[in-house]
């Protein structure tokens, strides 16, 4: 087939969502199929709806796959007469995001016109498939295909596993996301403040460009608290670096305010790392509170500081969330089989379309 791809920015953008449309595009290319980018230029929400105005689809394809977080830029073009079908892949909705009602009444309003004016979905978890269900009905094809969790290879042994959990102080915890405010770091944060300082280490994974006013902002409460010496900024990693990290720490918590799914928090089961994630979007569609990890209320640090001096304290239940943090990654299902799935829902669409 030949697919086109519709994007914001570079493919090679370090985030979650990125990585799963990478990956896709990997393995639709190793089967055979031709797979075209089509990059528009990351600018603000109302720049990106002034791509209505000109913006057209591109010809001859057989399919065409859109980000939905390009959706501002394609409510127009999507609606112009077109041969081919267009799949839109939902990692979330912005409208999702904790920000005032109002705006996101706004924001809601826009998607929905737009997703309504696609043919199917690509969705990354149950959770945003039922919140796309729930704004514009269940009527239009589409597969749940849960993004890769395998870029690291195999788990850890639980032998190694078990043994870390039951060394000394520190404590050992990794934050890994781009520093932006709906990843929680914030939270975090202040509920390390709660803690005894020598009783922990945090390392901080993620771009620092992102949003480069909020990453200054935490490094200055980080500074302002006498935090500096347990608690470590090292912007983006490699694979490499990034492993070394995972495998070193004791505890992943990403206390984000919304998580279409969450391919962090599996990640780090991979390296036997029980996850703090909150209630809000996918995570406890991974973390079994109380048994891979716990699901807090989002910016809710007290709950969170709670949790983490409980793991501090008792390594034993330590133990046993990381254990069944490996048996939780070993469920998943791989890459292969899930883009096996899409690429059979993608050629079935194609053959119904028209």
């Amino acid at each position: 087939m030949k697919i086109g791809l519709l994007i914001y920015g570079s493919l090679d953008t370090l985030s979650g969502g990125y990585l799963y449309d990478r990956k896709l595009v990997e393995t639709l290319r190793a089967q055979g199929d031709s797979v075209q980018i089509i990059a528009l230029p990351w600018r603000n929400y109302a720049a990106h709806l002034s791509d209505n105005l000109h913006f057209h689809l591109p010809p001859d394809l057989d399919l065409l796959i859109q980000d939905e977080l390009n959706h501002p830029s394609l409510l127009a073009a999507n609606r112009r007469k077109r041969t081919y079908p267009v799949i839109s892949l939902v990692h979330h909705l912005r409208a999702s995001e904790q920000r005032p009602g109002w705006q996101n009444w706004c924001y809601q309003l826009v998607e929905k016109h737009y997703l309504n004016s696609v043919d199917g979905f690509i969705f990354n978890s149950q959770t945003t498939r039922d919140v796309v269900t729930a704004l514009v009905g269940d009527f239009k094809p589409a597969v749940i295909a849960y993004p890769p969790t395998d870029r690291f290879g195999s788990a850890l042994p639980a032998a190694w596993v078990a043994a870390r959990a039951k060394t000394a102080q520190p404590l050992k915890l990794i934050f890994l996301g781009n520093l932006i405010e709906r990843k929680g770091l914030q939270t975090l944060l202040q509920a390390l403040t709660t803690l005894q300082p020598g009783t922990f280490h945090l390392d901080v994974i993620g771009s620092l460009q992102s949003d480069p006013i909020y990453a200054t902002k935490m490094q200055q409460f980080v500074q302002k608290n006498g935090l500096t010496t347990n608690i470590y900024f090292h912007g983006a990693l490699d694979n490499a670096r990034l492993a070394e990290r995972l495998q070193a720490a004791h505890v992943l918590a990403v206390p984000s305010s919304y998580e279409g799914f969450g391919i962090v928090y599996l990640e780090g089961m991979g390296f036997g790392l029980p996850a703090i994630g909150t209630s809000a979007g996918a995570a406890s569609e991974i973390i079994t509170e109380g048994q891979t990890g716990f699901i807090i209320a989002p910016n809710d640090a007290v709950r969170l500081a709670a949790h983490l001096k409980e793991l501090s304290q008792n390594r034993s239940l330590l133990e046993k969330l990381a254990l069944n943090a490996l048996t939780r990654y070993a469920r998943q299902p791989g890459w292969e089989t899930t883009c096996a799935n899409i690429r059979a829902f993608l050629t079935t669409v194609k053959e119904n379309y028209g």
